[in-house]
């Protein structure tokens, strides 16, 4: 994406489209733009900044081709702009209607009123022919705050457009123009009940599939529909869920919402356990009962919200569960609990499931330093890559000689993420100790033998190529500092 809007793309780009004389080759490269209005925005901004067109372009600027009309909208000069919105107004496309959208916040006031005034007038005569061609676009320019007139206009075209039109624009294949209609419908009052239901499963994101389950519920509270509460309850996400079971409450059927004790969700979960507080039902009991017997995620995390930090012992057995799943939810478990033991974590650093390895890393690291160095450094040289992330991870909360080196050692690893980690702590310790800008006190203590200094000064011989040079050589002044 970055490398597609670079400048040197950019020009490229420009000049290829005004080398374009063919009538259907330049039809699809305006679809081509059109497709991309987050690029056709920055070719934008390019073209009327920094890309000085050739003769043979500017000599083009006067065609009636629509191509030629786009580009010479973005010409920096802005009687060539003003020419080019006149020679689209005169002969409408929809496929110049997004240049002609961003010329509606064009800096340039002749350019810019012109441009409003046809723009209008467009979408008043013919509000289902370019709506969808300027709504990716208005979308876009909306996010930069320079879409004000658009986004208003849109919203008066879409006021008057037909129901049929306003379905079509939501399955247009730009996810920002559908969220743009799936908000004004729901804002407007756009959508029926059971496009409301439709919505809350498969809308384009969470605050909107939440807004539609919220319309959906009070809709169906008002109609007495349980039904739909009840449907919604089943849903697969789980802020429709949540949504659905505070209805479900509001309809005194608290039974059914204690039914969801063990969802995987944890709003739902409190929810849940809130009804069976009402409704006299132990869901502690409940909870360590599962834990006990048929342990599932869901049943150990709800465990860990509602028990106190004495029963923790009941999950160390799921720890050695033959689920990793299981394993993966008790460690979490713990954490929540406060209940993380250096003796119960350290195996799980060898376990087969790399999340396992990651939680309880995660959970080891307030207690870092009570891990063996050479177990740490024994995994860190581990085939695994979540052994050894694990491991540096933990080797971070060291001294800081023990986390130089680690850094050192890890700055060339095969794994790209834990060696780009690696480089940027071994620069962070480099700073650290060699600029004079810090804030509490000196810089930090390096206390090491001329031996470990050896080794301190061989690794970053074998790490130099990973690092930028004044890193090295930062390292190199102060190991000698700390040696001699």
């Amino acid at each position: 994406m970055i490398r597609k809007y670079a400048p040197a793309a950019l020009a490229a780009l420009l000049e290829e489209l005004a080398a374009v004389d063919e009538a259907g080759a330049a039809r699809a490269a305006l679809a081509g733009l059109a497709a991309d209005p987050g690029m056709l925005v920055r070719l934008d901004e390019y073209a009327r900044g920094e890309w000085c067109p050739s003769r043979q372009v500017g000599a083009r600027m006067t065609d009636e081709a629509p191509l030629t009309v786009a580009l010479a909208s973005t010409h920096r000069d802005g009687r060539v702009r003003e020419r080019a919105v006149a020679s689209m107004l005169a002969v409408p496309s929809e496929d110049l209607v997004p240049f002609l959208v961003l010329r509606t916040s064009d800096w340039a006031r002749p350019v810019r009123d012109r441009a409003r005034a046809g723009l209008a007038l467009l979408l008043a005569d013919r509000p289902g022919k370019y709506l969808g061609a300027m709504l990716p676009v208005t979308t876009e320019i909306e996010r930069r705050m320079r879409g004000t007139f658009a986004v208003a206009q849109a919203r008066a075209a879409l006021s008057i457009a037909s129901p049929e039109t306003r379905r079509a624009l939501v399955a247009s294949p730009h996810p920002a123009t559908r969220r743009f209609i799936w908000n004004l419908g729901l804002d407007w009052g756009w959508w029926s009940p059971d496009e409301l239901i439709a919505l809350s499963d498969s809308g384009p994101d969470p605050r909107i599939r939440t807004r539609a389950a919220e319309d959906a519920c009070r809709d169906a509270l008002w109609r007495r529909r349980e039904g739909v509460l009840h449907r919604l309850a089943g849903s697969r996400l789980p802020e429709v869920r949540a949504v659905a079971l505070t209805g479900l409450v509001r309809t005194g059927n608290d039974p059914e919402v204690v039914k969801h004790l063990d969802d995987p969700a944890p709003l739902v979960r409190a929810l849940a356990r809130d009804a069976a507080r009402r409704t006299g039902v132990d869901a502690l009991a409940r909870y360590r009962t599962a834990v006990l017997t048929a342990p599932t995620p869901p049943a150990i995390a709800g465990f860990a919200e509602t028990a106190s930090a004495k029963e923790s012992p009941l999950l160390e057995p799921l720890l050695r569960s033959s689920e990793a799943k299981v394993r993966i939810a008790a460690v979490r478990a713990l954490r929540l609990l406060d209940a993380v033991t250096a003796a119960t974590m350290i195996p799980l650093l060898g376990d087969p499931s790399s999340v396992v390895v990651r939680e309880a890393a995660n959970a080891l690291r307030p207690m870092a330093r009570t891990v063996s160095a050479d177990l740490l450094w024994q995994l860190l040289a581990d085939p695994g890559v979540a052994r050894r992330r694990a491991s540096y991870r933990l080797l971070t909360a060291f001294p800081v000689a023990a986390a130089l080196r680690a850094g050192l050692i890890a700055a060339t690893d095969s794994d790209p993420r834990l060696a780009m980690r690696a480089q940027a702590d071994v620069t962070r310790v480099a700073r650290s100790a060699t600029h004079q800008a810090w804030r509490y006190g000196g810089p930090p203590d390096l206390v090491i033998t001329a031996e470990e200094g050896s080794g301190l000064d061989a690794l970053l011989c074998g790490a130099a190529p990973a690092l930028s040079p004044d890193t090295v050589d930062s390292l190199t002044s102060w190991l000698d500092a700390a040696v001699s």
